[in-house]
């Protein structure tokens, strides 16, 4: 529950900056956080907050690559940061694929602002693609 509220926390923060420019205030997360009561682990949070930042551009080139039909540019905010944070997760850190694929979709359900089984069934066959297509290499 603790990586599940993390990757939440990174939603929250990669959506600000995704749409604004700029990562919201640790204050203004934390005041979202506790509202909710949600504890979540620090250190995996900046992880994927960093890395999806630091390597945005790669991560964007990564998804642009395996995308069929379709442009980062056309999803929605949650959506594109949803796949971002999956694709950060496949490509830099051990978490087991399937796990990270499952975990997002979850998310997808959650929080997408489209017809969630639509979306769910496109992030899913994006992130499978993107997880293929990284073990090729």
């Amino acid at each position: 529950m603790l990586r599940r509220n993390s990757r939440i926390r990174a939603l929250f923060a990669l959506y600000n900056y995704d749409l604004l420019g700029e990562k919201p205030s640790e204050d203004h997360l934390d005041f979202l956080f506790e509202e909710a009561g949600a504890d979540y682990d620090q250190e995996f949070y900046r992880e994927l907050l960093e890395g999806v930042i630091k390597n945005y551009q790669e991560i964007n080139r990564v998804i642009n690559r395996n995308i069929k039909n379709w442009t980062l540019s056309r999803m929605s905010a949650v959506d594109r940061n949803l796949v971002r944070i999956g694709t950060y997760e496949l490509l830099y850190t051990d978490t087991p694929k399937p796990i990270i694929i499952n975990e997002i979709l979850e998310l997808t359900h959650e929080y997408s602002e489209t017809d969630s089984m639509t979306e769910s069934r496109f992030t899913n066959r994006l992130l499978e693609q993107i997880a293929r297509s990284i073990n090729g290499k």
